[in-house]
C-alpha cells in the first residue's frame, strides 16, 4: 500500500499531519526507547488460531503514525487482532501485545463499547465516528474507525483528545440545567401552592414544563373560592416563553382574583382581562377559560378568550365539549365577550387544560382534542388520579416540548351519611310584610331539623330576618330564600328582582335604617352580594360550622 492511499483514509488534522512529512518513509527496525512502541508489537506473528496479522513495518506509513498526535490502533480480520499502537496509545494505555484479539489486548475497548462499532465498520467497508467517549484514563475520545481492505480486512482506530471541549460542553451544560432549574423555580412560584378546596368540589392540578431550555412558560391555573358555596375556576396561558411570558402570566393571574373578588359573571372578567392585557403588553398574546361553579346550578358557566374548550365526563363516562361561545385572545380588544353554560351535574368531572397536552406538531388540533376526549372517558378515580391519567395518555414526558397545565374538577355524588352532610331548602317569599315571619319560621325549622346547635341555630335565624327585611324593603319581586348546608359551613342566601347592591355602612343614632347589612357582616363568617343573570342580586351571608370533635 503506498503513501498517498493511506493518508487519503486519515481523518483531516492526521492526514494534514502525515503530508508535512518531507522524508521518505523507511521501514528500519528501531531499537525502542523509554516510551516508544516496542518493537515486537511490528512484527508478523501468527498464534495458530487464527489468520496472521500483516506487519506495519512492512508498510510505508509507520514512522507517519508513530508521529501522529492522536492515539492509533490497527486491528485485523473478525476477531480484530492487534496489528499496531503507535506511541500515542502506550503512552495514554500502556503496552498492548500484538497479534492477539482486541477483547484480551485491548480491554479499554470494552468498556468504551467500541467492539459493536468495528463490527459494523468491517461488515459495511465505511467509516463510523463516535463522539466524545470518556476513557479509563479519564480523559474524553473522539474514535473514528476506517476500514483497511489489505491483509484480510481490518479497521484503523484514530482517537482524538477532546478532553477540553467535552468539560467545557459539560461545564456549559450544568450551567444550562441551573438556569432551567432555576426558570421552573420561578414559573412554579406563580403558580398556586396550594390550591384552595371548595365545599362541593374535589379539585387537583398539575404543571409540567416543557423542553429543556432555560426558559419559563406562560401557562398558569387557579381555583378561587367565592363564598356563598360558589368557585371560579380559570386557565390561561401566555404565548411564547422566558422571563416576559412568566411576568405577563403572573400579572394575569393575580388580576383574575381581584376580579374575582367582584363575584362577577365570567365575560365580564374577560372583559376586564382584555382591557388589562393591553395595558401590561399589547403585542403578547394570551388565552383563558374563566368559569364559575354554582352548586344550586348543576352547571358551569364559563367565558372564554381564545382557549381550549372545556371537557365534561358526566356519570356514565359521556364526555360534552364545551365549544361556543369562544372569543379571540386576550388584548385583542373591541370584543364583547358572552359567558355560556356546561352541565355539571354530581357524579361528573371537568377538565380545564393548555395546549400543551393535545397540540402535536402534524396534527391537528382537533385530533388531539378528541384524543384527550376518549382518554377522559375511561378515567376514573380522584381528581389528582385522572390528571396524572390524562398527561400520560397524551404522551407528556420530561423531553415534552411544551409547557402543560391541567385543572381537573368533580362535582361527587354523595350517598349516604354523607349526604346528611349536604341540603338545600328553598322558600319563595310572597306578600308583603308578613313574609318576614314566614321567613323566620322556615328558617327555625330547616336550622332545627339539621341538628344546628342553639347559638348556630339562633344567629341563622337572625341574619335570615335582616336578609329579608333588606329585600322586602330595597327590592322588588320575585323573592326567595335559599338555606344551605355544607360539611363546613351555613350558607343563607335572599334573591330579589332588584340589581342595586347592598353596602355595608355605618348607621348614626337617628336612623331608623342602615343596620341590617352591618348586624349581618358582625355576626357572620363572611357576606356578599352580587349581581344575577335575571338582572336582580343575591345577597348572602356564611356561619363556618363547628369541627366534630
Amino acid at each position: 500500500m503506498n503513501f498517498t492511499r493511506w493518508s487519503a483514509r486519515l481523518p483531516g488534522t492526521q492526514r494534514r499531519a502525515a503530508a508535512r512529512t518531507d522524508h521518505p518513509v523507511t521501514t528500519d527496525r528501531r531499537e525502542d526507547a523509554a516510551g516508544s512502541v516496542p518493537a515486537a508489537r511490528a512484527e508478523q506473528l501468527t498464534d495458530g488460531t487464527g489468520p496472521s496479522t500483516p506487519a506495519v513495518d512492512e508498510l510505508p506509513v509507520r514512522e507517519v503514525l508513530d508521529r501522529v498526535p492522536a492515539l492509533v490502533a490497527l486491528v485485523h480480520g473478525t476477531d480484530h487482532r492487534l496489528a499496531y499502537v503507535n506511541d500515542a496509545y502506550v503512552t495514554a494505555f500502556g503496552v498492548r501485545p500484538t497479534g492477539h484479539p482486541a477483547r484480551d489486548a485491548l480491554p479499554e475497548f470494552e468498556e468504551l463499547g467500541l467492539f459493536p462499532l468495528l463490527d459494523q465498520v468491517l461488515r459495511s467497508g465505511k467509516p463510523r465516528t463516535v463522539k466524545s467517549r470518556k476513557a479509563p484514563d479519564g480523559r474524553s475520545y473522539t474514535f473514528t474507525c476506517t476500514p483497511v481492505a489489505e491483509g484480510g480486512g481490518g479497521v484503523l482506530i484514530f482517537a482524538t483528545d477532546v478532553t477540553d471541549h467535552a468539560e467545557a460542553a459539560e461545564r456549559l451544560r450544568t450551567s444550562e440545567r441551573r438556569q432551567r432549574e432555576t426558570a421552573v423555580t420561578l414559573q412554579r412560584s406563580l403558580l398556586p401552592q396550594e390550591l384552595e378546596e371548595p365545599d362541593d368540589l374535589r379539585v387537583a392540578a398539575t404543571y409540567h414544563p416543557g423542553g429543556t431550555e432555560a426558559a419559563v412558560g406562560g401557562d398558569w391555573y387557579d381555583v378561587i373560592t367565592l363564598g356563598g358555596g360558589r368557585t371560579a375556576l380559570v386557565i390561561g396561558d401566555v404565548m411564547g416563553r422566558g422571563v416576559r411570558a412568566a411576568a405577563v402570566m403572573g400579572q394575569l393571574r393575580t388580576a383574575v382574583r381581584a376580579y374575582a373578588r367582584l363575584d362577577l359573571p365570567p365575560h365580564e372578567v374577560l372583559q376586564l382581562l382584555d382591557g388589562l392585557a393591553m395595558e401590561i403588553d399589547a403585542n403578547q398574546i394570551a388565552t383563558c377559560v374563566y368559569a364559575i361553579h354554582d352548586p344550586n346550578e348543576g352547571r358551569l358557566i364559563y367565558a372564554s378568550a381564545g382557549h381550549l374548550p372545556i371537557l365534561v365526563r358526566d356519570e356514565s363516562g359521556a364526555v360534552q365539549r364545551a365549544d361556543e361561545p369562544t372569543g379571540p385572545p386576550l388584548g385583542t380588544g373591541g370584543w364583547m365577550h358572552a359567558s355560556g353554560s356546561i352541565p355539571l351535574t354530581p357524579g361528573s368531572t371537568a377538565v380545564l387544560y393548555t395546549d400543551g397536552l393535545v397540540e402535536r406538531r402534524n396534527e391537528d388540533l382537533d385530533e388531539g382534542i378528541a384524543s384527550l376526549e376518549r382518554a377522559l372517558s375511561g378515567a376514573t378515580g380522584t381528581p389528582q388520579v385522572v390528571c396524572d391519567r390524562l398527561v400520560r395518555a397524551a404522551g407528556v414526558t420530561a423531553e415534552h416540548d411544551d409547557d402543560v397545565a391541567v385543572l381537573v374538577l368533580q362535582h361527587p355524588a354523595r350517598t349516604g351519611p354523607d349526604s346528611d352532610l349536604f341540603r338545600n331548602a328553598a322558600l319563595e317569599l310572597l306578600g308583603g310584610v308578613e313574609a318576614a315571619p314566614r321567613a323566620r319560621a322556615f328558617a327555625s325549622g330547616v336550622l332545627t331539623s339539621w341538628r344546628f346547635p342553639a347559638e348556630l341555630h339562633d344567629l341563622g335565624v337572625l341574619a335570615v330576618s335582616e336578609l329579608v327585611a333588606n329585600s322586602l324593603q330595597h327590592g322588588t319581586p320575585p323573592m326567595r330564600l335559599r338555606l344551605r348546608r355544607t360539611d363546613r359551613r351555613l350558607i343563607v342566601e335572599v334573591t330579589d328582582g332588584d340589581d342595586h347592591l347592598p353596602r355595608r355602612r355605618r348607621a348614626e343614632a337617628g336612623d331608623e335604617s342602615g343596620r341590617g347589612i352591618a348586624i349581618v357582616a358582625t355576626i357572620a363568617s363572611n357576606w356578599g352580594s352580587r349581581r344575577t343573570p335575571g338582572g336582580g342580586k343575591a345577597v348572602w351571608c356564611e356561619f363556618a360550622l363547628p369541627k366534630a370533635p
